[in-house]
């Protein structure tokens, strides 16, 4: 099972939606303190950025905004207290209840792939075990059917241990997860009505989050004789992603058909990113866009024809990675990476100094100069709307 972690909105695209850039730590912060509140200090620590769609989808579908409360100083936001989204919300414990879920299911993938240390196997088996019985008695309250998502997660490792499995069902997992978490953010807002268009975005979200985690650890997966589904299948990055261009076109067209009071956030929070996602991981395989005429034509950049020509609708560019191609990079184990998010997020060093990636083990700048650039949010249409043109190289490539 893959945890999410493909969302962080640019800023910079905030304001043309009409958005203040600070929502996104409104619900993040929320969703961080949610944790908190309802299941230990120690549950923070599952805090993931995806998980947050699921509060920014219920809100969506509200005709009030959810209750917000007033967060004490966190060195995250320079000391400064912050409105967040209120602990109680039902988007923000839905997101909780994933976080826990998907957090349990990443230690066990820790602990299955041999990357936790030995002595350390014990106490991370008795987190996720924990983690797992507080998702349980955390969804209860919501109305939630937990058990057939636990089911899925734990049917993961059969499906890789598998030699017979497909690229479809190594991903169903995922998809059956996300589709269901979507799809009862309706249920909390009370909008049924929307429950199916949602589960469908939800599945083609599964299938990018998977896909896209296959296709960044690829190379490092084949160095150190991982298991990967890609490798597994025989399925070739540009296959892959045209199945990720695929999916985001289609989740847009699911999302169309959802009754939304505030589309705009959901646009800014969950569609430009995964835009940018798909446009990112296309370079990686080594596909390339070239518009002309206000419409994109995909290519391969050896020059071949690429397969994944999906249509997509232009949106700003989330960046994932800014890795440098000449250095390997060393994922951390899980402790090693708790220990980067105590030394390096939560004391403030990332705001101001240069910084180690807790899930990647990449280097990056100071979040305070990570925004500060000049990116035309459409820079291949004439008018710099990219609404007006069907095409696929608009976008931010800020690093924001």
């Amino acid at each position: 099972m893959k945890v999410f972690g493909l969302l962080r909105p640019c800023a910079h695209g905030a304001a043309r939606h009409g958005i203040d850039p600070s929502a996104w730590q409104t619900h993040m912060c929320g969703l961080c303190l949610g944790l908190r509140d309802g299941h230990g200090q120690m549950a923070r620590a599952a805090t993931n950025t995806d998980a947050i769609v699921l509060e920014v989808l219920t809100e969506a579908q509200q005709s009030q905004p959810s209750a917000r409360t007033t967060a004490g100083p966190c060195p995250l936001r320079g000391m400064r207290r912050a409105s967040v989204v209120a602990a109680d919300a039902p988007g923000v414990r839905l997101a909780a209840t994933a976080s826990l879920l998907l957090g349990a299911a990443k230690i066990r993938d820790h602990i299955d792939d041999g990357d936790a240390h030995r002595l350390a196997r014990r106490p991370l088996a008795r987190v996720s075990t924990r983690w797992d019985a507080r998702a349980r008695a955390a969804a209860a309250p919501l109305g939630l059917d937990v058990e057939p998502l636990i089911a899925a997660i734990e049917s993961q490792l059969r499906l890789e241990n598998s030699p017979d499995s497909t690229l479809e069902e190594l991903t169903e997992p995922t998809r059956l997860c996300a589709a269901e978490l979507f799809a009862h953010t309706a249920m909390l807002a009370d909008r049924p009505e929307n429950a199916d268009a949602l589960r469908e975005a939800g599945w083609h979200f599964g299938r990018i989050a998977h896909l896209a985690d296959a296709l960044e650890d690829l190379d490092a997966d084949r160095a150190a004789g991982r298991f990967n589904p890609l490798t597994a299948t025989g399925t070739t990055p540009e296959e892959a992603h045209a199945l990720v261009a695929e999916s985001n076109s289609l989740l847009r067209a699911a999302l169309a058909r959802v009754a939304l009071d505030r589309a705009a956030t959901v646009r800014w929070m969950l569609l430009d990113p995964l835009t940018g996602v798909v446009r990112k991981l296309g370079r990686a395989a080594g596909i390339a866009h070239t518009c002309a005429t206000g419409s994109c034509r995909t290519r391969a950049t050896d020059g071949r024809a690429a397969t994944a020509g999906a249509d997509f609708t232009p949106l700003p560019e989330l960046v994932l990675l800014d890795t440098d191609k000449s250095s390997p990079v060393r994922k951390p184990g899980l402790l090693e990476g708790l220990g980067i998010i105590g030394s390096q997020y939560c004391t403030g060093y990332a705001c101001c100094a240069a910084h180690t990636r807790p899930c990647s083990g990449e280097r990056k700048d100071p979040w305070i100069n990570r925004c500060d650039c000049d990116c035309n949010p459409c820079d291949c249409c004439d008018c710099g709307d990219c609404d007006c043109c069907d095409c696929d190289c608009c976008g931010c490539d800020c690093g924001c």
